[in-house]
């Protein structure tokens, strides 16, 4: 019934090998849509942080503010949560997590800490790494937030979940600011619900339909947002408060934090609906867009430390616009790769000398070379 030649050693090997082949696989392409989303994401946070020493002598300003705030750190967070779907606590991702967030911390922190000493002058701020400074607290949120990812995969309902330690959290004031665990919390579900995020949820909000409804919706908003301008702390927004902190009834935590999570929840969808699918000129920059997040800091302080704020012709509508253009080009120009490739010996260290050599990756190449 078989044929003598199918008991041959050359058909056993023909069948236990694998055929040659004859193109290497492809390399997977990144997704330019998250790119440009990560670019524009930033770009508003620059932004947002330029416009702090003008804002109070503009209700036009105060109310930008506000509307930029309700959704550009929620949008860069979705994404983070989503691109952090995958991770485990395998060495190599654990070592990408020491290499590309925690030294960045610890290099960071301690270089705000001294250049405020040198720049800004005034009383000497320690060197805390249990008390982010500025900018830094996103890295310290980043790193809790992806070492409990393999939690929030494990449970049933991690998005209600999340809310209600948000929730919590909103009414703690004990927590303190160690390792800034009210952001860190309250902040929470947006990086649990971009975990929860698939493809077409993405795919979904880039609908023409969806971008021609965020239309009015962006124009209410900033509506609201001129009307909240005197009636409003926006100090919710920065989530790095308890209710009691910002001078409210305790019950106004839990009650806030569903609403501004709804909100930006909107907002963000709204955004993203505008974000180009294709490949832009700012694509290439949008995919590294920690160096400008942490480096465009230098400057915002260093100009509100030697006082060029206090310019008259930059708190009239023209330098407001001066500002803002200023801000969005610096931060560009920081994400470009020359800057990546002077700053990526603290951004993103190889450090192998720090690290054992991982046993079981070094046999898999072996079986697979």
């Amino acid at each position: 019934m078989f044929h003598a030649a199918s008991s041959s050693p050359e058909a056993a090997k023909s069948r236990t090998e694998p055929a040659a082949q004859p193109f290497p696989p492809a390399v997977k392409q990144r997704d330019a849509f998250f790119d440009n989303a990560k670019y524009l994401a930033i770009v508003l946070v620059a932004m947002g942080h330029s416009w702090e020493p003008l804002k109070g002598d503009s209700r036009s300003l105060q109310a930008a503010y506000m509307f930029v705030y309700a959704f550009h750190m929620p949008a860069f967070i979705l994404i983070s949560g989503y691109f952090s779907r995958g991770f485990d606590m395998r060495p190599r991702r654990l070592k990408r997590l020491v290499t590309g967030v925690v030294v960045p911390y610890v290099v960071f922190e301690a270089a705000y800490v001294l250049f405020k000493r040198a720049v800004g002058g005034g009383p000497d701020l320690a060197i805390s790494l249990l008390d982010p400074w500025y900018l830094t607290w996103f890295l310290c949120a980043l790193f809790v937030w992806r070492l409990t990812t393999p939690i929030w995969k494990l449970v049933r309902h991690p998005v209600p979940l999340a809310v209600v330690v948000a929730m919590l959290a909103s009414v703690s004031p004990e927590i303190g600011d160690d390792l800034d665990l009210q952001r860190v919390l309250q902040f929470l579900p947006f990086f649990v619900i971009g975990l929860s995020l698939k493809p077409e949820h993405f795919r979904m909000v880039r609908r023409r339909a969806v971008r021609v409804l965020s239309v009015p919706v962006f124009a209410g908003a900033l509506a609201v947002a001129w009307w909240a301008v005197p009636r409003m702390n926006p100090a919710w927004f920065y989530h790095r408060d308890s209710a009691q902190e910002l001078g409210a009834p305790w019950w106004c935590g839990p009650v806030m934090v569903p609403a501004l999570l709804g909100c930006s929840l909107v907002l963000s969808a709204c955004f993203f609906s505008w974000v180009p699918r294709r490949t832009m000129w700012f694509t290439s920059p949008g995919a590294d867009t920690l160096y400008g997040y942490l480096l465009h800091g230098f400057f915002v302080k260093a100009a509100d430390y030697r006082g060029w704020y206090d310019a008259g012709w930059l708190h009239r509508p023209t330098g407001e616009v001066f500002v803002t253009a200023l801000a969005g080009v610096v931060v560009t120009l920081l994400c470009m790769a020359p800057v990546r490739r002077v700053f990526r010996c603290v951004m993103e260290p190889e450090m192998n000398w720090a690290f054992r050599s991982d046993a079981g990756a070094s046999a898999r190449e072996r079986v697979n070379a």
